[in-house]
Formats: C-alpha cells, sequence, structure tokens
C-alpha cells in the first residue's frame, strides 16, 4: 500500500452502490409492478422493528474494508441471542412476482451486511434472513438461509475486487480533477462588465455553502460566469458534482457551450447531458425489457464495459454518449443515468433535480453528494415547480377509459363514475351560474374512490405483470399521482372543480407555492445559485421558492449605455374593451417605427386573439409590409423556421404572443433584430383562478396583486425587450404600446438604465 495513492485514500461506498455495481446482471427490465412509497417503506421497516423481542438490535451501523476500499451501511437488524441478521424489504401483492434480478440484489446486499456483521463481532457462521413486508396485508414473509463466515468473506470480496478498479480509477481521476480545477483560468479575458462580479459572487456562495439570488443582464456572459467559478470552488470545498440545471433545450446548449470552453482540451473533467427519455429512445416502439427491446437484453451484462468507455470519452453530450451505448448494445437513456454517478458536471432539465421523482435529487441523497446547483433562466422555475406539483383528472377521459378496461376492474371505475356524478350535480345546485368553483378540501367520497379504484389497479398489475395494458397504465399513473399529491393539500395550493351542464366536469389541484414540496431539494444542494435577466424582487422569489433565509441577493449592473436602446411608451389602451377602438393607432405605431428604420422587429401581444386582430389591421392598412406570425401549434422544425427569417439583412415585422416560446431564449444579434414592439402589460387575466391565487397570496405574503399580476406581467415585457440588445455593440428600439407604463408601480419594474421617452 505504501507506493500507491488508490490504496492510501480508503476510497468508500456504501453497501448499497457496491451491490449495484458489482451484483446486478441480465436484463433491463422497467415492466412497472406497484410498489411502497417512501412513506409506507419507512412505515413498513418501523413496524417489523417494533414487532422483534427484546434486545434486537436495529439499523446496525457496520463498516469494513479490503485493500483500502471502505464499505459500509445499516443493516435493519440483529438478534444476539439467535445469531440472525435481517433485511427487510417491503412489496405490494405477491412474494411470487418480486422480479428474481431484483430478489439477487437483495440477497446481495444481505451477504454483505452478513460479512461485515461476522467481521465485527468474530462470528464463525451467520443466519441470514430476507424478509419481505407486504405493506397492504402487513405480513411477513422471512426467507432464511445459513452461512459461515468464509463463505460471506469469499463473496464480499468479489464483489470487492469488481469494484476495487474501478475505485482506483475514480480515485485517480478525482485527484487529477481537482488538481486541473484548482489551476483552471477563465477562457474570455478580460472579463466583460459585471462579469467579474458575477463570478466572484457565485465563488463565494459555492465555497461558503449558501445559497445566491443573481439578477444580471443578457449580454455580460451569465452561463460562462457561473461555470467557472463553481469549477474552481470544486476542490476548495470538496464538491462533488455540479449540476447546470435549464428550462429550455436552448440552455443546455449554451451550458455545453460554456463548458467546452472552460474544460479546454486535455481536461479531466467528465460532464454529461441528460435528454428526454423519448429522445434518446432508440426503439420508442417496444417495451423496456429484454423480451422487447435489444438493448434491454442483457443490459447489465454489458454496462461495465459500456461505462469504463463512456469514462474514458468524458465528454458525454447526447451525441457522444448514443455512440458509446450503441458501440455497446446497450440503451443510451439507462446509460446516461448510470454515468450521472461517475461525471463531474451534470446538465440537464429542471426536473431532473425538483420534480416528485427527480433523479439527480434522489442520488444526491442516497449518495450523500456534495453537490453545487445553478440553476439557469431560474425566472422560469417558479412556473415550472408549480406545473410538477399540481395534476388534474376529469369525468369524461374516465368514462372514456371504461370500455378499455379488464372486466375485473369495472366496477372500481363505475364507483369513481359515480362519485363523479354526485360531485358535479351537487356542485350545480350550490352555483347553478357557475362552471367553476374553488374547494377548500379535496371532496372526501370522491378520493376514497380514486384510492379504490387505485388500489384495485395496483393488485390486478402485480397479478399481470407481462401483460399489455394499453390505456390502464398511464390513467393509473395520473389517478396515482393525484391520490398522492391530495394527501399534502394545504394551503400551498388549490383544489378547483370544473363542470356545467355541457362542460366537462375536471378537479385540478393547484399547486402555486412550490415552496411546500422543493424546500427539501433546495437544502439538499451543498450550494445553489439562480441566475437570469429578471429576478427582482428577490423575496417574490425566496417566498415561493423556499429559499433559505440566508440566501444573499445580487444584481448586476448592466453594461449596456442607455443610447443604445431607445425606449418609448405610446400613449395607446390595450384594454380588453378598448382594443378595436385603437388598433388603427396600435399599427399606425408600429408601421411608422418600422418606415423610419427599416429592419427585423418582434411585436409582441397578450393572446393570440389579439395577435391575429392586430395583424391583419396591418396588413389592411400597410399591405407592402413583410409580416409573419407565431401559429397556436408549432413543431420544432416551424419554431425554427420563424427564426431562420430573422436575417441580417432582412426586413419585416414579426407577431409573436409575450410569455410563450419566442419571449426569451430567442438569440437574434446585430441586425438580426433591431426593435420590439410590445401591445401589452403581460398581465394574467383576472379570472375567477387568478383571483383566488391572488387573494391565497395576500392572506400568506401581503401581497396578492404583486404576486400574481404584477410581478410575472413585468417579468415577461423585460424579458422580451432583451431580446433586443444582445451584445456590448448591438442598438435597438423598443415601443411600450400601452397608456399604463407611465405608472409609477410599472415604471418601477423596469430596469434602471433604460432611458424612456414618452409620446
Amino acid at each position: 500500500m505504501a507506493g500507491d495513492p488508490a490504496q492510501r485514500a480508503a476510497y468508500s461506498v456504501s453497501v448499497r452502490n457496491l451491490c449495484e455495481f458489482a451484483a446486478k446482471a441480465g436484463d433491463l427490465d422497467l415492466r412497472f409492478t406497484p410498489a411502497p412509497s417512501a412513506q409506507q417503506g419507512r412505515e413498513g421497516h418501523q413496524l417489523v422493528a417494533s414487532r422483534r423481542p427484546p434486545g434486537h438490535e436495529a439499523e446496525v451501523t457496520l463498516s469494513g474494508t479490503y485493500h483500502g476500499l471502505r464499505v459500509a451501511g445499516r443493516a435493519d437488524g440483529y438478534d444476539a441471542a439467535r445469531n440472525v441478521l435481517e433485511e427487510v424489504k417491503t412489496f405490494r401483492g405477491s412474494v411470487a412476482s418480486i422480479a428474481p434480478n431484483h430478489s439477487a440484489l437483495h440477497w446481495a446486499q444481505l451477504k454483505v451486511y452478513g460479512w461485515l456483521m461476522c467481521q465485527s463481532r468474530a462470528l464463525e457462521h451467520i443466519t441470514l434472513t430476507l424478509v419481505y413486508f407486504d405493506v397492504v396485508e402487513q405480513t411477513e414473509h422471512p426467507i432464511p438461509q445459513a452461512h459461515t463466515a468464509a463463505e460471506l468473506q469469499a463473496f464480499f470480496e468479489f464483489l470487492c475486487d469488481r469494484f476495487l478498479g474501478w475505485a482506483q480509477s475514480e480515485w485517480t481521476h478525482r485527484h487529477d480533477r481537482d488538481a486541473q480545477l484548482q489551476t483552471l483560468e477563465f477562457p474570455q479575458l478580460p472579463f466583460r462588465p459585471g462579469q467579474r462580479d458575477l463570478a466572484g459572487a457565485v465563488y463565494r456562495a459555492c465555497v461558503q455553502s449558501r445559497s445566491l439570488l443573481v439578477q444580471a443582464p443578457t449580454g455580460i456572459g451569465k452561463t460562462i460566469g457561473t461555470v467557472f467559478p463553481a469549477l474552481r470552488a470544486m476542490p476548495e470545498r470538496g464538491v462533488d458534482k455540479v449540476f447546470f440545471l435549464t428550462a429550455k433545450t436552448p440552455g443546455r446548449q449554451v451550458a455545453l457551450e460554456a463548458l467546452q470552453k472552460v474544460r479546454g482540451t486535455g481536461s479531466a473533467l467528465r460532464v454529461l447531458e441528460l435528454v428526454a427519455r423519448d429522445k434518446a429512445c432508440e426503439y420508442p416502439d417496444k417495451a423496456c425489457h429484454g423480451q422487447s427491446c435489444p438493448l434491454a437484453l442483457g443490459f447489465y451484462d454489458r454496462l461495465a464495459g459500456a461505462r469504463r468507455a463512456a469514462a474514458q470519452v468524458e465528454w458525454l453530450d447526447q451525441q457522444s454518449l448514443r455512440r458509446v451505448a450503441l458501440a455497446h448494445g446497450v440503451c443510451p437513456y439507462y446509460l446516461a443515468q448510470e454515468m450521472v454517478r461517475w461525471c463531474d458536471v451534470v446538465v440537464g432539465d429542471y426536473n431532473y433535480y425538483f420534480d416528485r421523482s427527480a433523479m439527480l435529487y434522489a442520488l444526491t441523497v442516497n449518495n450523500d453528494w456534495r453537490v453545487s446547483v445553478l440553476v439557469d433562466e431560474a425566472h422560469n422555475l417558479y412556473a415550472r415547480a408549480c406545473s410538477m406539483y399540481s395534476a388534474e383528472l376529469t369525468d369524461s377521459e374516465t368514462e372514456a377509459l371504461r370500455p378499455q378496461v379488464p372486466r375485473v376492474l369495472r366496477s372500481r371505475v363505475d364507483d369513481v363514475l359515480n362519485q363523479w356524478q354526485l360531485l358535479l350535480d351537487a356542485a350545480r345546485r350550490d352555483a347553478p351560474d357557475s362552471s367553476w368553483k374553488l374547494l377548500h378540501e379535496v371532496p372526501e367520497a370522491w378520493l376514497r374512490s380514486l384510492q379504490r379504484f387505485n388500489s384495485a389497479v395496483s393488485e390486478y398489475l402485480n397479478e399481470h405483470p407481462a401483460d399489455n395494458h394499453g390505456a390502464l397504465l398511464p390513467f393509473y399513473f395520473k389517478t396515482l399521482a393525484f391520490a398522492n399529491l391530495a394527501e399534502e393539500f394545504g394551503e400551498h395550493s388549490l383544489c378547483e372543480l370544473r363542470g356545467g351542464e355541457v362542460v366537462s366536469g375536471s378537479l385540478t389541484l393547484r399547486n402555486i407555492i412550490p415552496a411546500h414540496f422543493i424546500r427539501a431539494r433546495i437544502t439538499a444542494a451543498d450550494s445553489m445559485v439562480l441566475f437570469s435577466a429578471t429576478l427582482y424582487p428577490a423575496d417574490y422569489y425566496t417566498n415561493l421558492l423556499g429559499l433559505p433565509e440566508s440566501t444573499q441577493s445580487l444584481e448586476i449592473d448592466s453594461p449596456f449605455a442607455p443610447d443604445q436602446l431607445a425606449v418609448t411608451i405610446k400613449i395607446i389602451s390595450t384594454r380588453r374593451d378598448d382594443r378595436l377602438d385603437t388598433l388603427d393607432s396600435l399599427v399606425d405605431a408600429m408601421a411608422n417605427q418600422f418606415s423610419g428604420e427599416p429592419g427585423n422587429y418582434l411585436a409582441y401581444f397578450s393572446s393570440f386573439d389579439y395577435l391575429e386582430m392586430a395583424l391583419l389591421r396591418l396588413q389592411q392598412r400597410h399591405p407592402g409590409l413583410q409580416v409573419w406570425a407565431q401559429q397556436r401549434q408549432m413543431s420544432e422544425t416551424s419554431r425554427q423556421g420563424f427564426l431562420q427569417r430573422f436575417e441580417g439583412a432582412g426586413q419585416g415585422i414579426a407577431f409573436a404572443v409575450l410569455g410563450g416560446v419566442f419571449g426569451e431564449g430567442v438569440d437574434l444579434p446585430g441586425r438580426r433584430l433591431i426593435g420590439a414592439f410590445i401591445a401589452t402589460l403581460g398581465l394574467p387575466q383576472f379570472d375567477e383562478v387568478n383571483q383566488s391565487i391572488c387573494q391565497r397570496m395576500q392572506a400568506r405574503f401581503g401581497r396578492g396583486y404583486d404576486y400574481t399580476y404584477l410581478l410575472p406581467g413585468m417579468q415577461k415585457v423585460v424579458q422580451a425587450a432583451g431580446r433586443v440588445i444582445r451584445s456590448p455593440t448591438d442598438t435597438g428600439t423598443v415601443l411600450l404600446l400601452d397608456d399604463r407604463y407611465r405608472e409609477p408601480r410599472y415604471r418601477a419594474l423596469l430596469p434602471g438604465w433604460w432611458n424612456i421617452a414618452i409620446v
């Protein structure tokens, strides 16, 4: 051991991770089988422990080493009087339905614990009992095996030998990575104005283990200004991984480009891009198990070779990872999930960390990783998080499912439909003139019928795992998600019932304060940096997202001079009741600006209806002006075509919806875009839903109107205007086409560096 740094390092691994790495074999099999919730699992373990006699040891901490590899974990229980070590696994349904590969993994973990127990207590033999606990029936199904210490030691060392070479190479990789990061230099010197302040603040947040909100204008290089200091802080703080989270696909590409520049050539830094399953799947018409998909067949038998090759490639964007995966005959999507464990930087969507079933969050907690999380375009996180923790069900989709379900489940579907009818009938009696109603709680009888349906489907799926379940499975996932959210219903969400005589009935759980759900994810990060061009005021985000009180905020001054952007308020009313009367003035203002300075412009409206009305009137009054418009449903190809029309020498006005796909994340520098018309304040509709949200926000934070209408609306305006000035040499024009922009409460939320004229 003296001359080998890997031997001296005592690389640590949990029992669970050791077995998942070295003991898995055979097919990838993701056929759905109902499993207990995390809460049911915890309660099941506690109940089993409570049934044991006095002297029973629960949660026994064990550890041992083998050639410098430290293996540690907690065994579920040990009875010294009988010399029996137990591992408890919760399940639902039939013991016979537990997949053989899952059972093999359970036994591998128990055998490792068995050796660690024999070693710590100087035992020559031990009885290992794998206890399967049915969370529904609350019955135990013990499977005992007697083993000698020598047998268990041999098994332990076999697994360690399979892992040890990898562990040593990983220790070397970590050592080399940290050494390189300590000498990392910023790749785009000199710093742009404000970029050094940004980088310094991010570095301090990462080193000091805290959260940071940064509002930084477009054009200063926010992405590379956050990536670089986060990487430099990794060896200082002992950070295991950096997660760069984005709201949209273009954000991933910008992050990867920044990482390429920072990483340079010959770097030991491993970078992984995570993409959605439907974009990574090679056989979308096949199911994820060995009997259907060739890349699932023998997946774990070929995983070791694919893992080694991927680690050597190091740069694992979607294309690189796919090449490695297909060369070794494994699924690219699940190889990417495996490589999360062995990469230093992971770039992916928000949902990988913040969603209910977020993989990155789960791995962070289970592996006790120290992670730095960078949240790009963080003004999007509030709406995205609300969506993650909201759910809706309708009576019509339940009705449509009925003919498709197996006969044995029909009575449960009928029960749900009956409860729908009772619920809607009562609502119509109580409020005959309204199709929408805010409920104070999830209807108890309706929810019980849904839970009975879920339980029946769960048992059916357990008994028929190989069947083609058609529409039943996706519907079951929806009902399960709804029922789970209903269990946590509180003031952070609204329960809405909709349904009239001719309107389909629906129940919606609408999350409006995601802090309740994502606070634990924020806390799990060693540091979290949220950055965007629009993160003002800070309390709006800290309150709604659940950021800790110690969160610091920073606003970077704009690098642009006021004379680079001509901002003008036109005294025109765009209120719904005034639109027809002011439409001529509106389109004439746009046409006059275009005539005075021809080029490419983007015009933003509050809705498609308003957009289409203005487009038609502009074409009628100014027929020679080239126009093109965002459509209600656009494919990725159509979106690209929309943006490709912004040529440097082009001239025309494009019409888009404020807050839509072209309202942010659009980069059209120079002459590709020279101006924007914003014919709205961007305020959400004053409807029943938003009024209810406003009341809840007022009761909770004392700023109902601001949190519901003012701040979300002005955020969209500033984002849209930010499309115009993209680089230090850009110049352009913004016309704010609404007389309400004169009011102080709206003007106060516009960028301070704007020099605004009113005409």
